[in-house]
């Protein structure tokens, strides 16, 4: 590939994303997204914390939010509570071990979670079974549950509480979209702690 082939096929990307881009604002539920920060704001203030899984990609993105709820996004303010089931080796390894990896992430939502909580149930394909079996453990506790997943009909797109779909089925693309709606929410939730001080 040449130099040049290189600058077209970067433009094209990002020609691409932008189309994806313009697609998200068009299409996306703004009601699903002003719901999930008011839900998240009334986790925080009720002592709760949020829950993050998936696998992949998707496990750096709950990962990468984790940070930025515990450390900070843009500002200062106080640390919010938030953990990545896909984090610790030795608990996945064990369950993986022992149980099954279908089994990796409703073990420790029923041994961490509870009713005060959101869940974050992070996949592409919205069919991921330890992720559905997430979920299933969660509403058996009454922990809110939220999906971020592709557009279209999917396992976790029918169960979840509150569905952020992405208009896109390149995996790619569905993860560029996951992480710039995190973000956003991150600005959102971190805005109102620090106006709050």
């Amino acid at each position: 590939m040449t130099e040049f082939d290189i600058k077209r096929e970067f433009d094209l990307y990002l020609e691409n994303s932008i189309k994806n881009i313009n697609q998200l604002k068009n299409q996306i539920s703004k009601d699903n997204i002003q719901a999930l920060v008011g839900n998240m704001i009334q986790c925080f203030d009720k002592g709760g914390k949020l829950i993050f899984c998936g696998n992949g990609g998707s496990a750096s993105d709950c990962q990468h939010l984790v940070a930025e709820f515990i450390g900070r996004y843009k500002v200062d303010r106080r640390p919010l509570p938030a953990i990545a089931l896909n984090s610790d080796t030795s608990v996945i390894t064990a369950l993986s071990n022992d149980l099954g990896y279908e089994k990796v992430f409703e073990r420790q939502v029923n041994a961490l979670g509870n009713s005060k909580d959101v869940l974050f149930a992070i996949s592409t394909s919205g069919e991921s079974i330890n992720i559905i079996n997430a979920v299933h453990a969660a509403k058996k506790m009454k922990i809110l549950t939220v999906g971020f997943t592709k557009t279209g009909n999917s396992s976790l797109s029918s169960l979840v509480d509150i569905l952020i779909d992405v208009p896109s089925n390149k995996v790619n693309h569905i993860q560029e979209m996951h992480i710039m709606i995190g973000h956003f929410i991150c600005e959102i939730i971190e805005n109102h702690y620090h106006d709050s001080n």
